[in-house]
């Protein structure tokens, strides 16, 4: 039975000057995040839909009925003003559904939510993401930081698996690929650590699983891709059964 799973965020847009001797000149592009999940997923048992960070502004569901329509929802590198603040709050002053409080009821009746990290996950570079206190959060089996949650490691660091023997670790053997960063969380109780960094990078978590009303939740704290995913990460064979072992197990036995 196929699976639907709606990935928000994973996209920025960057602008340049470019300086030439006396001349100049600018220039904007647009760049994708979450290409390695894509891919991953192709013909498996997970249908994505891809919301880019710009139309979950305004496009993401207001309504019960909207999200109805998956199975999961991956929250990745997209910060909670996004979604706080649609064109007809912050532009226009009118009242709309709060969708975080919508995320979280949804999860509470039995949907599937994992939130993947990056620089706007969590609570993010400068603590922009802005996930703290939050009904969002209060889904999540970890809680956010009050203040920049980033921890980079650029000499790379192996993640040291806790549970080999979860579901989730299935067909996953051997040493994983370097990671070169995670945000940094605290647990809940009665969550489940199942990988984490080494004690030497400061053990912090790197998944953890855990439920919320009749729904399940992950948190994975490094990144979809690079930059904190090293490219031998992505290119892992073992990167795609990851994906596809926790959203298996986040939506086993259907809504």
């Amino acid at each position: 039975m196929t699976k639907k799973v709606l990935l928000v965020g994973e996209s920025w847009v960057s602008s340049a000057t470019h300086y030439k001797g006396f001349d100049q000149f600018g220039s904007v592009t647009f760049h994708l995040g979450a290409e390695p999940l894509v891919k991953a997923l192709a013909g498996s048992a997970f249908e994505l839909t891809y919301m880019t960070a710009h139309e979950a502004v305004d496009k993401f569901p207001y309504e019960m009925a909207d999200l109805d329509a998956f199975d999961a929802i991956i929250l990745s590198d997209i910060g909670a003003n996004s979604l706080l603040l649609p064109p007809e709050v912050w532009l226009h002053s009118r009242t709309v559904p709060n969708r975080l409080k919508l995320i979280k009821a949804w999860v509470e009746k039995g949907g599937a939510l994992l939130m993947v990290g990056g620089y706007f996950s969590f609570q993010g570079i400068d603590g922009k993401a802005r996930w703290r206190r939050t009904p969002v959060e209060d889904a999540l089996p970890v809680t956010c930081l009050p203040y920049d949650d980033r921890v980079e490691i650029p000499e790379g660091a192996v993640a040291d698996i806790i549970k080999p023997e979860h579901p989730v670790m299935a067909g996953l053997t051997g040493n994983w690929p370097l990671l070169l960063g995670v945000n940094e969380v605290g647990v809940r109780d009665g969550a489940e650590v199942i990988a984490r960094l080494p004690e030497d990078q400061g053990g912090h978590p790197l998944l953890v699983l855990g439920s919320y009303g009749k729904g399940r939740t992950a948190a994975w704290t490094s990144d979809i891709g690079p930059h904190w995913l090293s490219p031998a990460f992505c290119e892992w064979e073992g990167y795609g059964r990851l994906w596809k072992n926790i959203l298996g197990w986040m939506t086993e036995g259907g809504r």
